[in-house]
């Protein structure tokens, strides 16, 4: 079973990287955890992570709730951006 926190990490709605936390597992498996080979995914997922922290950081300062958008509204928010 499942840890909550683990599950968690799981939810599309309150991890916005979860395609890329995938991928950077697979690479590390697939590469017997030769970090060096999966440069390019940590750098997905680092990028990932900052960019959405910004957008709930900004949301927590505009008083928006939740602060982390669902994924169906980070979609939308990506497909504005371009």
């Amino acid at each position: 079973r499942m840890s909550r926190h683990a599950k968690k990490l799981r939810d599309h709605d309150i991890n916005p990287c979860l395609a890329e936390t995938d991928a950077t597992t697979k690479c590390m498996n697939d590469n017997n955890y030769n970090k060096d080979m999966c440069t390019d995914y940590f750098l997905k997922y680092k990028n990932c992570r900052k960019f959405w922290h910004g957008i709930m950081m900004q949301r927590k300062r505009s008083g928006v709730k939740p602060e982390m958008p669902s994924a169906e509204e980070r979609k939308k928010i990506l497909e504005s951006m371009g």
